[in-house]
């Protein structure tokens, strides 16, 4: 009876530490995780070199420097860090070649798929590498959370998008209690290309974009009110219409428009102006997405979209960002890792070394 009720004992502390398969006890392919040694959230870190950059804020319809002086951000979007990283591509050298094209500031997209696959604990080293290395190379960070489609119903384009209300928030949760006090990251962009796809994504009212925003501006401000927290516009992030009436109900954000010359047709800035550029004479703005493919031995004319949007966006003020720093996704500023520029690659370089406006 002894030796029976002691197999018992045994089974039962196996069954508490594997899988009992035919009365085979099967170890556990998954560790199990001790949850209650995880940090309980209440502390943050001090920001470590977070002052080094000038902090950017919100003056008026401008960003500004620490004297006031009106800043106008030119750069480039990187491809996502965790795709970057496993390709053998996550490395200083990037952000020295995206500094030799004249930017002032990198967009960092991270895909939710990302996120989640990685997990915030593996994530954060990558970025956190980003902003050492923009750091020492005088280049200001945009962190963006890179989904596209209807947060409302959460309803997005494709399987790397897809997210929910409440992992946009925890990431944001995330990323301010991390990133608080560091200069360097000047920019949260809150969320990439808000759409309803013409119906395929759903429907979403402004009213409740509005709304979460202003619930996700809420949340980074209880942890660091020093950051800039960018607000899209519906149609893939094009259109801030809706701003005449309802615009965000917070002090010292930004706007972002994603202008594409696919949007409209010819002439442009007369439908520029009445979908975003209006904007720009109260609020902030960032085109944290222009770009154009352009066939090989075409040059680009003064009458051709990257010489008319470049100049309509700075002379309203406009900071711009070109998408993407990459050979793979398009449209490529690069043709290759030896960083041999594509011609809007080259297209842009010039621009960004020019005098403002011209």
């Amino acid at each position: 009876m002894r030796r029976n009720a002691q197999g018992l004992v045994a089974m039962l502390v196996m069954c508490c530490s594997g899988a009992v398969v035919c009365g085979q006890t099967m170890p556990s392919t998954q560790p199990y995780h001790e949850w209650w040694k995880e940090p309980s959230g209440a502390r943050m870190r001090p920001p470590v070199g977070g002052k080094k950059m000038p902090l950017i804020r919100v003056q008026a319809n401008r960003f500004v420097d620490p004297d006031g002086k009106a800043v106008l951000f030119r750069g480039v979007a990187v491809g996502d860090p965790d795709m970057l990283d496993h390709e053998g591509h996550w490395n200083k050298e990037l952000f020295e070649h995206v500094q030799e094209m004249g930017a002032t500031i990198v967009r960092i997209p991270i895909h939710p798929i990302g996120w989640r696959q990685r997990t915030a604990k593996e994530y954060f080293p990558l970025l956190d590498q980003a902003v050492q290395w923009c750091t020492d190379l005088h280049l200001y960070v945009i962190i963006d959370w890179h989904s596209i489609g209807n947060l409302e119903m959460e309803v997005f384009q494709a399987p790397m998008y897809d997210t929910t209300q409440h992992e946009t928030y925890q990431f944001w949760q995330a990323m301010s209690r991390h990133f608080r006090g560091n200069n360097t990251v000047a920019f949260y962009e809150l969320f990439n290309e808000p759409s309803t796809g013409r119906g395929q994504f759903g429907v979403a009212s402004w009213g409740e974009w509005k709304r979460m925003n202003e619930e996700m501006i809420g949340l980074i401000r209880g942890y660091d009110k020093e950051k800039i927290e960018l607000v899209a516009g519906f149609d893939w992030a094009y259109d801030l219409t809706p701003l005449r009436e309802e615009p965000i109900a917070a002090t010292g954000v930004g706007y972002v428009t994603h202008a594409y010359p696919n949007k409209r047709q010819k002439p442009w800035e007369q439908k520029w102006e009445e979908d975003f550029g209006f904007a720009a004479a109260q609020y902030p703005i960032i085109a944290t997405e222009i770009g154009f493919g352009l066939p090989a031995g075409k040059t680009v004319g003064d009458d051709d979209y990257g010489n008319l949007i470049t100049r309509y966006l700075e002379k309203k003020g406009i900071s711009w960002v070109a998408w993407i720093y990459d050979p793979d996704w398009g449209p490529q500023l690069l043709k290759n890792w030896n960083f041999e520029l594509t011609g809007s690659g080259e297209f842009f370089k010039e621009a960004m070394h020019r005098d403002v406006g011209k």
